[in-house]
């Protein structure tokens, strides 16, 4: 295939991307929504476990109907999941139909669309799936620094309904017409990089347990930073919480830009070499936190900055690791069963996180330990594969 008719896959799965990432603009939409209802903060933020929690499953069945039917209409229904269950968001006032339309449609809609944009896209870029994982990915990442302030404004200015409609609508727009420019793979770009393994035969590889370990380690301890960020810059450096929210937006940034970069670095030094790179600089980044964290501004943005690049490098790299490992051809289904490491680290890391830091009245310390050894363990483990591919 030419170069020029991968290059509006490529575009088109990046724009898609930066619209579904908006699932992440639900710290901004809670608040608001609970002040206007008067449901509590534990309530609300279920919304957000309910559309997290069923992102493995959704992106299975997202990568089962690419592998089967390809990615323009899988991609486009969607779509109209994610979109009109923000939509329909905007005019329900009951807290059981949140849960309905933006846990269960906004979380679905996501999982099919995010599984099909990564996988579909490293196929047309075999030699370059490391980059082209990371440019898809780092889109998804950049949601977060570009279409939150958007929807604040919005709810700042028409409130949070008409947000969450307004939203809604243009993520339906730019999904559903970003989705014809989408095509499947030809056969023979698939057939030049080999069959690939389907899911159950991944399923019966020793490598597979262990990157997903390494998925669901890497996941853990990233989240426990990102999730507490600004609460931890409030109470570790005394910053001010306009000061603690850039410092939010910076990490964001870090972790789409991580994505990229960490993306094109694997496809020239190695999956395996990179992971360990990553692991072992979040190892540092954690060791600092835990011995000079507290009270020094300079550490503490140092170590977020490092943090928020190898979470995401991470994320950007996987895609392309389990297409490297175990082919293209099945790798929407494969990555969705991969994806379930992140899903678990997505509730294990903030949970440990808030659960360490009761234990030290409000301090992070074991929080620091805990997700340095978490990495730590993946920076061995890194090696120990890397070492056995080679000798096989």
């Amino acid at each position: 295939m030419k170069q020029n008719g991968k290059i509006p896959v490529l575009v088109a799965s990046m724009c898609i991307n930066l619209f579904v990432g908006a699932i992440y603009a639900w710290s901004v939409f809670a608040g608001p929504l609970g002040d206007k209802f008067g449901w509590s903060g534990t309530a609300v933020a279920l919304t957000f476990t309910i559309a997290n929690g069923i992102s493995p499953v959704t992106m299975i069945t997202g990568g089962k109907l690419l592998d089967k039917f390809g990615p323009r209409w899988v991609v486009f229904i969607g779509g109209i999941l994610f979109g009109g269950g923000m939509i329909a968001s905007g005019f329900i006032e009951s807290l059981s139909g949140i849960y309905v339309t933006y846990g269960l449609f906004v979380g679905f809609g996501m999982g099919m669309v995010y599984s099909c944009t990564i996988s579909n896209t490293v196929k047309f870029f075999p030699e370059k799936k490391g980059l082209v994982a990371g440019l898809a990915t780092g889109s998804y990442g950049m949601s977060t620094v570009i279409l939150a302030p958007i929807a604040q404004r919005l709810i700042d200015g028409m409130g949070v309904m008409a947000a969450f409609r307004i939203l809604g609508a243009a993520s339906v727009l730019v999904i559903c017409v970003g989705s014809q420019f989408l095509r499947k793979a030809p056969q023979q770009d698939q057939a030049d990089h080999g069959e690939g393994m389907a899911w159950k035969e991944m399923l019966g590889t020793g490598r597979f347990y262990v990157l997903l370990i390494m998925l669901v380690f890497g996941a853990t301890a990233g989240l426990m930073m990102i999730g507490q960020a600004s609460q931890m810059a409030r109470t570790l450096v005394g910053l001010s919480a306009a000061k603690a929210a850039l410092c939010v937006s910076v990490l964001a940034l870090a972790n789409a830009g991580g994505r990229v970069i960490w993306g094109m670095i694997s496809d020239g030094f190695g999956y395996f070499k990179s992971l360990f790179i990553m692991f072992f600089i979040l190892t540092v980044a954690m060791g600092a936190l835990f011995l000079q964290g507290n009270g020094n501004l300079g550490v503490f943005m140092g170590a977020i900055l490092l943090i928020g690049s190898c979470f995401g490098g991470l994320m950007g790299v996987f895609p392309a690791i389990t297409a490297g490992q175990f082919g293209i051809k099945h790798n929407g289904t494969n990555y969705g069963i991969m994806f379930c490491g992140f899903a678990i680290g997505g509730f294990l890391g903030p949970y440990l996180a808030a659960a360490l830091r009761e234990t030290e009245l409000g301090l992070y310390s074991m929080a620091f330990l805990a997700a340095g050894a978490l990495s730590l363990t993946g920076c061995v483990l890194a090696f120990i594969l890397r070492n056995s591919l080679d000798r096989a």
